[in-house]
């Protein structure tokens, strides 16, 4: 215990946790809004960011590898009665321990912003978390390996640019099994709120990187080049038993879908309102702005009654059965892990009449919905720039048409103007183009 403590004051392990932590914490903050929605998504967005820490910690690890190089202090520790495997347990230990604990102190410091907002908490983050705390470790140990074994100045920065370069490239290498064993970042780039990494997948990570950490322990030990040589056997070995028990199909690797977190949470009196399980915590916010859209479309008859969540991860997904007494919506949330564009509900909800996901192949008519909306919003049409989020520019002529056709809207007796909105509304279910119907 007293040689440990020598080695986390005197040694690399205090300085590259240190940097492993300013680092991480510091990508996490610059860009909140990635990992707002909840605890895989923070996990993702840490794995992802593995790209840097797992060189800074490679890089560290080569630095501490060539101490006794660079202190000439090689031939007196051979010629003590003591093993050097003994010597070097001390700083395998304090190497590994201080940056899996930087790694755990990143994920505690975007914790902290999420607790009290996070509504699920999926039990694969705790694997994912822990095998991403090996895999610096095992970086960290490689590098004391490759240290010692060459023990230049220039070893330590070479390591940590090919660092960078490997995790990303074996990131998006193809066949993506390959890339799953490979790359501590794979499978983090978040695209939906229920993502999730196969626990497979996590499993031959951790394989691979025991056979990584096994080789740089060994290569820091070995008395000779017979058992320098011999160290490679640990990652070959990891490799193959990795290869033989990962996933190959697509649905495991490519951002696979938690249905867990899928599900729908709703409200229990009517109108019901749903989220899914991962954005509960947003459903007391946006349970009365969905049912002042559903006011607003019941003025149509058979207007839909319920408004729930979009769960598909994809817009090219293959839609489901639509059940036209529901509304579908998008659930955005914030970078604080609220309701983001709450003004942009029901504006949302009213412009496709509460056909849900529509048929993005049919003919539309933009001006012709854009006044029926607005007609059952109860005011002009405006611009869709700065109420649809990510709506940055569009053409002036679509709204000023839509104007027209609203005012003209408003001419006519109340029962006339919903029967025509409600005819451009069975237009879009029917996949038929609406032109002409506001103004027949």
């Amino acid at each position: 215990m007293s040689a440990l403590r020598i080695e986390f004051r005197r040694s690399a392990a205090a300085g590259a946790a240190l940097l492993a932590v300013a680092v991480g914490a510091a990508a996490l903050y610059l860009a909140p809004g990635r990992w707002s929605e909840g605890w895989m998504s923070l996990t993702l967005t840490i794995k992802e960011y593995l790209l840097l820490l797992w060189p800074i910690a490679l890089a560290a690890g080569a630095w501490q590898g060539r101490r006794e190089h660079r202190a000439k202090v090689g031939e007196l520790f051979a010629s003590t009665p003591r093993s050097r495997a003994r010597r070097m347990l001390p700083v395998l230990v304090a190497m590994g321990a201080a940056l899996a604990l930087a790694f755990l102190l990143v994920v505690g410091a975007g914790g902290v912003r999420i607790a009290s907002t996070a509504a699920y908490f999926p039990p694969d983050v705790v694997a994912i978390t822990l095998v991403g705390a090996f895999s610096l470790v095992a970086a960290a140990w490689l590098g004391l390996g490759i240290g010692r074994l060459l023990p230049a100045l220039v070893t330590a920065p070479v390591l940590a640019v090919a660092g960078v370069l490997l995790v990303f490239f074996t990131a998006v290498m193809r066949p993506d099994w390959m890339g799953a064993i490979l790359s501590p970042a794979y499978g983090s780039s978040p695209f939906y709120p229920f993502q999730t990494i196969d626990p497979r997948v996590t499993a031959v990570l951790a394989i691979f990187m025991g056979g990584l950490a096994l080789t740089g322990v060994l290569l820091l030990v070995a008395q000779g080049p017979r058992t320098a040589t011999a160290a490679a056997l640990p990652v070959l070995l990891g490799f193959g038993v990795a290869t033989a028990l990962v996933p190959r199909d697509e649905a495991s690797l490519v951002a696979p879908i938690d249905p867990v977190a899928r599900e729908l949470v709703c409200t229990d009196d009517a109108p019901k309102v749903c989220v899914t399980r991962v954005n509960a915590n947003v459903l007391d916010a946006l349970t009365p702005l969905a049912r002042q859209g559903l006011s607003a479309l019941a003025k149509m008859p058979t207007a839909p009654t319920q408004v729930h969540e979009d769960t598909r991860a994809y817009l090219s997904e293959d839609l489901p059965a639509r059940d036209p007494a529901v509304v579908t919506i998008t659930v955005r949330i914030d970078e604080h892990g609220g309701l983001a564009h709450p003004a942009a509900v029901v504006p949302e909800m009213v412009f496709g009449l509460g056909t849900g996901y529509g048929n993005l192949d049919c003919e539309r008519d933009g001006a012709v919905e854009r006044a029926a909306a607005y007609h059952l919003l109860g005011r002009e049409p405006v611009s869709d720039v700065g109420v649809i989020p990510g709506m940055i520019e569009e053409d002036p002529q679509l709204n000023a048409e839509a104007v027209a056709l609203w005012r003209d809207l408003q001419k006519l007796p109340a029962p006339e103007a919903i029967a025509r909105v409600t005819a451009v509304r069975d237009a879009i279910l029917a996949c038929q183009n609406p032109t002409g119907l506001l103004s027949r």
